[in-house]
This record gives C-alpha cells, sequence and structure tokens, in this order.
C-alpha cells in the first residue's frame, strides 16, 4: 500500500491502480469506511464533517490524527 492514497481523481496522490481492489483502512484500531485521504507516516486521515459542504458543493474534510493501517480486503 502507498503512504498517502486518496480517493479525488484530481489529487496528486490518487493512484487508480490501487483501487482495483478494496481498500480498508483501520484508525486507532477501528475500521472507517468514510476516509477521503490518509497518510500512514504521518499518521492522519481526511473525512467528511458531516453534511457540511464547501463551496464548490464537495463535503468539507476535516483531518484526524492516530494510528493509521491500510491493507487490502
Amino acid at each position: 500500500m502507498p503512504d498517502r492514497l486518496s480517493i479525488d481523481p484530481k489529487s496528486p496522490h490518487h493512484i487508480a491502480a490501487v483501487f482495483q481492489h478494496e481498500v480498508a483502512i483501520r484508525f486507532n484500531g477501528k475500521e472507517r469506511f468514510d476516509v477521503e485521504e490518509y497518510c500512514i507516516s504521518e499518521g492522519w486521515i481526511r473525512v467528511p464533517a458531516g453534511k457540511t459542504l464547501d463551496r464548490k458543493g464537495k463535503p468539507l474534510m476535516i483531518k484526524l490524527k492516530g494510528k493509521v493501517e491500510a491493507s487490502y480486503k
């Protein structure tokens, strides 16, 4: 798994080949299904902040810090 990965195709950290299989993200010991981007070495994930949208209509993201583990299902 790459150290940093994003599901947004416009991001420089998006790698389409990784998404040919399902990716599982564990954050602080619990599996998360709403992760938009993660970085293992820096220990953070970006997730949507509820139903809040930015001015372009995309979900507003917040960064959570903790232990991140990524693997294929």
